[in-house]
Order: C-alpha cells, then structure tokens, then sequence
C-alpha cells in the first residue's frame, strides 16, 4: 500500500466514524443499525490503516530504540482499540436493541481485564504513541511543527470524549494527510 494513501485515509476514517456516530446518535441512543455499522467499520479499517502509518513515522524517527518503542506503543493502542471496535460490531450485530447491547456490554466487560485493556487503558496507547512519535519528530525537524501541533491539538481534544471525535479526525487530517514526511531520517534521529 502506498504511505500517503495510509496517512490521508485513516484521519479521513476517524473523521467519517464520527459523523456516523453523530447521525446515529439522533433518536437520542447509538446502535444498533446501520449508521452503528458502518461508523465502526470505518474506525475499524483506520486503525488497520495506522500500521503501516506508524512504520513510517519510526522510519523517519530514526528506527532506534526510541522510535521502535514509541511506534509499538503506538501499534499496542491500535490494536486495542481494535478490539473493542470489533467487540461493537458483533454486538451491534447480535443486538436485537439498544437495551440488549447494554447487556452484552455489561457481559464483555465483566471479564477480567477487558475493561481495562480494551476499554480504559489499551486505546491510550494510540494517541500516546502519536502524540509522542511527532513531538520525536519535531525536535528531529522531520516534519514541520504545524504537523505536530496539529497531533498534539487531536490528542488533547480527543480526551473530552467520543462527542469530540468530528475535531479529532480534523485535527489528524490536519497533522497526517498528505503527509510529506523527508524520504530519509535524519542524521540525529539514532535514539
């Protein structure tokens, strides 16, 4: 797959996720239904789509130890988030109702770990594993700082809540796409 087509279409996703989320959200309760379906499947292939955004961003990083840390961090919230996006749509699917997903949800959750793994802490792990890898890149100049400053605006306005999702896919289209990232890391970039 093509980088650009990586870092333009995951932000784009984030972005149609949340205005799916939105209209989904009009009769006053989410999911399930189409809207639900759809929306998660959206966010589901961006974060597949944020694999091969975070091999990029450890090659211009530099590919040392801090890079390869950082982007496994990053890879570790995708696939958490992974999880709980596809947790949704099997419950969305299996879902005769709004109340019966509250239920499902409740069971899912109720297994230990889960929630703190695919619910609280794992997701973290995307936007801090972004937030850090573009300050990295920043301080190395291998993108410009508008990019980042973009990043870390996603980042903070992602932590008022799943209603802020339309300005995070923004702020991450803003900060990814195109992403013109320098064909070579440079020099500095070895920690």
């Amino acid at each position: 797959m093509n980088k650009s087509v990586a870092f333009t279409t995951a932000p784009v996703l984030v972005t149609a996720y949340a205005g799916l989320r939105a209209l989904d959200g009009l009769d006053g309760e989410r999911g399930p239904g189409p809207a639900w379906t759809a929306g998660h499947l959206a966010f589901l292939v961006a974060l597949i789509l944020f694999v091969p955004v975070f091999l990029e961003l450890r090659r211009l990083a530099g590919r040392g130890p801090f890079a390869t840390a950082t982007a496994a961090i990053g890879l570790v919230g995708a696939v958490c988030t992974m999880a709980q996006i596809s947790v949704d749509l099997v419950v969305g699917a299996l879902a005769a109702d709004h109340a019966a997903m509250r239920g499902m949800f409740a069971d899912v959750q109720s297994v230990p770990g889960v929630s703190l793994v695919v619910y609280a802490v794992g997701p973290v792990l995307l936007f801090v594993g972004l937030l850090v890898m573009f300050g990295r890149l920043a301080v190395v100049r291998a993108v410009p700082v508008w990019r980042t400053v973009a990043v870390v605006l996603a980042v903070l306005v992602s932590l008022l809540g799943l209603d802020a999702l339309p300005a995070v896919g923004l702020l991450l289209c803003a900060g990814l796409a195109p992403f013109p990232g320098r064909g070579t890391p440079p020099a500095t970039a070895h920690s």
